[in-house]
């Protein structure tokens, strides 16, 4: 079903959600608290990212001022700023910091290649946690403690979190209350805009301790170094529940998925190396939500036909994602189809791009295999590697990373 393409503003945006697709939110759809979509917001983000000073200030929490984190991530889920870019835009910063945060670009880019190889695999443990912990919790994330509230409440408002305030709440989740890890990423991928099965599930498999044998601990010393005034503030500051560290919970190895071991074939896992000759063909470009940007291959590549977005509603309808995740994507739709004709769809992806002739730009994540099988695209364009995958293990950052030009 076609659906009518909204005005580029944010309250046309929440309109639009509102009567096409709010049906399959979990919430009342409303923008994010800080963020705007589309990629005059993303290049407006790129002009004004300075990551001087990033390597000591990027995990501070509280005031929000002194942050020092660089909220590219949601760009970087969609598509509108790649990698690469990132990468050269801060080839002129200070050393420490330029080499920190291409460090954190790196990872964003291991754990894409550990889901492009072994996609859903990604979310079973590849380690065993031991038993529950002897304290109780009611609630994994309990209000009444001012470091959890002020930081749900930012996650339910904006839609993203400081990469430390993640930490904190994927560890109280886990080691504090024996909570599932995958609950917790769940609750993640609904809110954030930035959500990805990739990084936050990885990053999840981090704290229980599947990378480092250790499950990562919380406790509010930690709090009163990145965000004193929230310990100050609770009222729970003379009784604090996590006052005391954590005992120390070790992890014990699984067999890992093979394909962490080795991939028998690197060139199916990473698409695409070289751009396909043009087809005249090629009737629309079809857009993914890994690939939004203007600078997306096949946009570039067919400049004068339409682009054509479609809101999977069996995905949709399974994963019941917040509207502000769904307020942003028409947002960044709605920004492009003022340099180009977009069409937007809701429906089945296959059934909606039956008869046409597409060029698409390959994405590394298992959906977009399944989909394209059935659609079978005139013209599969390379994904934006900022390292193309190689045949190696994929068990450790560490090693990956020493692997990585």
């Amino acid at each position: 079903m076609q659906l009518p393409v909204p005005d580029p503003t944010t309250d046309a945006a929440v309109a639009f959600v509102t009567e096409h697709l709010g049906d399959l939110t979990c919430d009342t759809p409303a923008p994010s608290g800080a963020f705007r979509g589309g990629q005059t917001a993303a290049d407006a983000a790129l002009a004004a990212l300075d990551v001087t000073d990033y390597a000591r200030r990027r995990n501070d929490v509280w005031p929000p001022e002194r942050r020092g984190a660089s909220r590219m991530s949601p760009y970087i889920r969609y598509g509108l700023l790649s990698l690469p870019a990132l990468w050269e835009h801060v080839a002129d910063a200070p050393t420490r910091d330029r080499t920190k945060y291409r460090d954190e670009l790196a990872w964003q880019e291991y754990a894409r290649h550990v889901y492009a190889r072994i996609g859903p695999a990604l979310g079973e443990d590849l380690r065993a946690n031991p038993p529950r912990p002897a304290e109780t919790w009611d609630d994994p994330w309990p209000r009444d403690m001012n470091c959890m509230d002020v930081n749900l409440t930012e996650l339910h408002d904006d839609g993203w979190l400081v990469n430390q305030c993640r930490m904190w709440l994927s560890s109280q989740w886990t080691v504090r209350a024996g909570a599932r890890w995958q609950d917790g990423d769940d609750a993640f991928f609904t809110h954030l805009l930035d959500g990805s099965r990739a990084a936050n599930r990885l990053g999840w498999q981090w704290t229980v301790g599947s990378g480092t044998g250790k499950a990562y601990g919380f406790s509010r010393s930690q709090v009163q170094k990145r965000a004193p005034k929230l310990c100050a503030e609770c009222v729970l500051k003379s009784d604090c529940p996590i006052a005391d560290w954590p005992d120390e919970q070790r992890t014990t190895s699984l067999t890992p998925p093979e394909g962490l071991r080795g991939d028998p074939d690197p060139e199916a896992t990473g698409g695409p190396a070289t751009t396909p000759p043009s087809s005249s063909a090629v009737d629309a470009v079809w857009l993914t939500a890994e690939s939004l940007g203007d600078d997306d291959p096949a946009l570039l590549a067919h400049p004068d036909v339409p682009a054509v977005f479609v809101f999977d509603e069996p995905l949709l309808a399974k994963l019941r994602l917040s509207g502000k995740r769904l307020v942003f994507l028409t947002e960044t739709l709605a920004d492009l189809a003022t340099r180009r004709p977009v069409e937007i769809h809701r429906g089945r992806v296959p059934e909606e791009l039956s008869g046409r002739r597409p060029a698409v730009t390959f994405a590394p994540v298992p959906g977009f295999r399944r989909h394209a099988a059935a659609v079978g695209p005139a013209e599969v364009h390379p994904w934006a590697w900022l390292f193309r995958p190689r045949g190696g293990r994929l068990q450790s950052y560490t090693a990956w990373r020493k692997g990585m030009p």
